[in-house]
């Protein structure tokens, strides 16, 4: 049985993962030595090494540092399911009888006897995660949290204030919160979503029960109230246990009452827009009440939540001009980005720049997908990103744009992306997708800028 604590050297194959990278920061936190290999240099990896821990980027033998080498009793390699078979580093570690560990196994002994509170769901984890971790570092609890994304209020993927109570992002993907044991937890969604790992939406709905089912009696599980699960329920405009109420918007920033099973919390400010995200808002606020958190401070710390990168970014907020990055790969995720865009923004042209994730999603959502974009004013598709697929033959970006029926639509190459926004000169350009569409919404905005 592995014991972290009793642990020297992490070395993370694939550290430049947001869960990977997380785990990092905590055992560097611990004061472990933590070391890594990643495929490419990022944003993220720069900052790692900032911080301290030594990368490397070379699939090779001798670049794996010497004291991991000549340690193996006390040391752990961590890895994700994404490292390919024929790995030349991972073979060698597990051949010379090093103990290896997957990233969701190794979080699962993290938080295994801590107060933990688990936020799972196809959709809105980690922007819940990020604002329960926020609220109840605010409020004065002693948490650590694994954020699923780099919260813009710390600029980093984990808060630590202490190890009273933890919360973490319950990843479905290859069923990895199945790893957890949760005191709280909540499910936001459960659309069918990573069809090449379950094959099937009753397959996945079937992991979210097993999740489930790892709730004590003692527990509670928080769902969108039209979830087939039974839990305390969150809703809108008084539907649920707890539930928004006298929504309105005034400048862009939500206002509302928050009903809960004992008492109205009046006049909540929260300034991330889209139903959704008051969705998550109240998640994570019922979540934080049921742990016990002071309700006189929740109101402070919910209007002081910055959001998340890449979750309905603001890169561009003028009268004149906006620019929207946005994570959204799924077709409810892109609706979900519509339906608040239209909330801020009514009277606008709103541009769609979309980059397809994963060859099999692509194919498995086409219909739903084009539904979504035809959605927008206009739409730009770049091509599909593969990330850990090869192609299927037919699935193409020509083809997803072929099914969108808004006749403004067009394929768009990365290197004619920049003048291609220009040319449609919308007033509100929102950029979407999984893939490395999030390194160019930088460029975009540096030239568009430079145009005002």
């Amino acid at each position: 049985m592995i014991k972290p604590d009793h642990i020297l050297n992490y070395y993370f194959i694939g550290i430049g993962g947001i869960g990977m990278s997380a785990l990092a920061r905590y055992f560097k936190a611990k004061g472990k030595n933590v070391c890594g290999y990643d495929k490419t240099p990022s944003e993220l990896t720069k900052t790692l090494e900032a911080e301290g821990i030594a990368l490397n980027f070379e699939d090779e033998i001798e670049a794996i540092p010497e004291e991991i080498l000549k340690d193996p009793e006390n040391t752990l390699i961590v890895y994700t399911p994404a490292v390919p078979k024929d790995h030349k580093q991972f073979n060698h570690l597990r051949t010379e009888g090093f103990q290896i560990a997957k990233r969701a196994e190794l979080l699962g002994m993290v938080t295994a006897n801590k107060y933990c509170l688990a936020v799972a769901g196809t959709h809105g984890k980690t922007t819940t995660t990020a604002i329960l971790g926020h609220l109840l570092k605010e409020t004065g609890a002693k948490v650590t949290a694994f954020l699923g994304g780099i919260s813009e209020d710390i600029q980093s993927n984990l808060i630590m204030q202490g190890d009273e109570v933890v919360v973490v992002e319950a990843d479905e993907f290859d069923r990895s919160f199945l790893q957890l044991s949760p005191n709280l937890a909540a499910v936001t969604s459960m659309d069918a979503d990573h069809l090449d790992i379950y094959g099937s939406k009753e397959e996945l709905e079937k992991s979210f029960r097993e999740f489930v089912a790892r709730v004590p009696a003692d527990g509670k599980l928080f769902i969108k109230h039209d979830l087939p699960l039974t839990g305390l329920k969150i809703g809108l405009n008084g539907e649920g246990d707890y539930s928004a109420t006298n929504i309105k918007i005034e400048e862009g920033t939500y206002v509302f009452d928050l009903k809960t099973p004992s008492e109205i919390i009046q006049n909540l400010k929260f300034n991330l827009p889209g139903n959704h995200n008051l969705l998550n808002a109240i998640t994570a606020l019922g979540m934080a009440i049921e742990y016990g958190s002071p309700t006189k401070d929740l109101a402070r710390a919910l209007y002081s939540f910055k959001g998340v990168k890449r979750r309905f970014n603001y890169k561009i907020k003028t009268n004149n001009l906006v620019l929207i990055d946005d994570y959204a790969h799924h077709p409810t995720e892109i609706s979900a980005v519509h339906q608040a865009v239209r909330a801020m923004y009514p009277e606008k042209t709103v541009l769609a720049v979309f980059q397809p994730h994963l060859f099999s999603r692509t194919r498995d959502f086409a219909d739903e997908f084009a539904a979504s974009l035809s959605q927008f004013d206009k739409v730009l598709l770049l091509d599909i990103y593969p990330a850990r697929e090869m192609p299927i033959e037919g699935i193409t970006s020509k083809w997803l744009l072929d099914k969108i029926s808004n006749p403004n639509k067009a394929l768009v190459e990365k290197k004619d992306l920049v003048s291609k926004i220009k040319e449609e000169n919308s007033q509100v350009v929102v950029m979407m997708g999984a893939g490395d569409i999030g390194e160019q919404v930088e460029t975009v905005k540096n030239s568009l800028l430079n145009e005002a």
